[in-house]
């Protein structure tokens, strides 16, 4: 990788990490997702999807099957509501986040309250040439009584 290209995808200055497509399609396989709550009009994976002037935060996910790649930046925020959220009858919520385990989100709302899978090796987003500079993890919160 040349020095032009470490110093591309490490001063990435967007929020915007679109989700790998064959990633997303094994996990629809899986779980048949019908919300994405912080989507594009370009980039949403569901039907039923909201927009940063829409504020998935301030919506409700309950009865949905949520897969959620959430800006990066409010990252915190984000896990709290899928946790939150996930309480509520018959909501399943999937994030794809990056795999952090010390910090206080990922104790206070993953750790022991969560399915969590760590992908192997580096995602490619935004259909790039180039691999996060992070790994990456796939957290699953499900409702009382939904199995596995």
């Amino acid at each position: 990788m040349t020095k032009k290209e470490l110093q591309t995808i490490f001063s990435y200055n967007s929020d915007e990490w679109a989700t790998p497509d064959d990633v997303f399609q094994e996990l629809d396989k899986e779980f048949s997702f019908n919300l994405d709550p912080c989507a594009t009009k370009d980039n949403h994976k569901c039907d039923k999807f909201y927009t940063m002037s829409e504020n998935g935060l301030s919506q409700s996910w309950g009865g949905y099957r949520v897969f959620c790649n959430p800006p990066y930046s409010e990252i915190g925020l984000w896990v709290e509501k899928a946790y939150r959220e996930a309480q509520k009858d018959n909501t399943i919520v999937v994030l794809l986040i990056p795999a952090r385990t010390d910090t206080r989100y990922f104790h206070r709302y993953i750790y022991h309250r969560s399915e969590v899978r760590f992908i192997k090796g580096r995602l490619k987003f935004n259909k790039s040439k180039n691999s996060a500079p992070f790994p990456s993890m796939i957290v699953i919160f499900r409702a009382a009584g939904i199995e596995r």
